[in-house]
């Protein structure tokens, strides 16, 4: 199972403000990992709450695929988003994007016109299945908004 989730926090720094992201998303103990956005066959993705995220140990890594954004001005909004979309042959096979920006709107079209370009450069055979979106505002501090889709973790030995 691929598990979706987001997190958005704040912090001194932005650093500080992923850190947080990263502990609402359920992540924050991991070395992530990115990958392309290549959905394995026999994959369920699903959309969860940071407290049902993938589960490990301190220091694993975490293969991942994941959008942050960031915001260190009063005022202005981070947004973060993927989406998906599956095989139409029903193999759980699929593409993930992920995009981020300053407004809900220039996310949600980026998302859109990655996935139709990515479906169409593949001659087709894939339909939209989710897609998950975060923000945060930023007042004083440095702000962060996280989604990210975990694939599996993996000790070091």
């Amino acid at each position: 199972m691929i598990r979706v989730s987001a997190g958005a926090g704040s912090g001194r720094t932005p650093l500080s403000a992923f850190d947080a992201a990263l502990r609402e998303a359920g992540v924050a103990d991991f070395n992530l990992v990115r990958l392309s956005s290549v959905i394995p066959p026999n994959s369920l993705v699903e959309t969860v709450a940071g407290t049902d995220q993938i589960v490990g140990d301190h220091g694993d890594l975490l293969f991942c695929v994941y959008a942050e954004a960031h915001a260190e001005l009063p005022s202005h909004e981070a947004w973060a988003g993927v989406a998906w979309a599956l095989a139409d042959d029903g193999s759980g096979g699929g593409l993930f994007v992920e995009h981020e920006g300053p407004s809900r709107e220039q996310v949600e079209r980026d998302l859109q016109s990655s996935l139709d370009d990515l479906i169409v450069g593949r001659g087709g055979g894939y339909h939209p299945a989710g897609t998950l979106m975060t923000s945060a505002v930023c007042e004083t501090e440095p702000v962060c908004a996280l989604v990210v889709a975990t694939y599996r973790a993996q000790g070091w030995s």
